[in-house]
């Protein structure tokens, strides 16, 4: 029972960090974009193979739109090919 009153109390006794997030990107345009906005080509990981979330979702979107899928893509090129399998079958984009 001392050991939590002690955690819980540590916790609160911290000091609090103001600092600002730098994933997030300064109204002022200070700060680089968040990884979100990121081009593709500038992503740290770009040039590994893409993830299984985007290789499913990829496959799914090549299918609906009657192209080919390629497995062999990078992070970067899957993330581009998403975006533009997108644009064409209209799939996820708010209108």
């Amino acid at each position: 029972m001392a050991k939590q009153q002690q955690s819980q109390r540590s916790q609160h006794d911290r000091p609090h960090d103001d600092s600002p997030n730098p994933k997030l990107a300064d109204a002022a345009g200070e700060h680089e974009p968040s990884n979100a906005q990121k081009d593709p080509d500038q992503w740290v990981t770009g040039g590994e193979s893409m993830t299984g979330a985007q290789a499913s979702y990829l496959k799914t979107l090549s299918e609906e739109a009657g192209e080919p899928f390629d497995e062999s893509l990078t992070k970067a090129e899957a993330s581009k090919r998403i975006d533009a399998l997108r644009e064409r079958t209209g799939r996820g984009i708010d209108h």
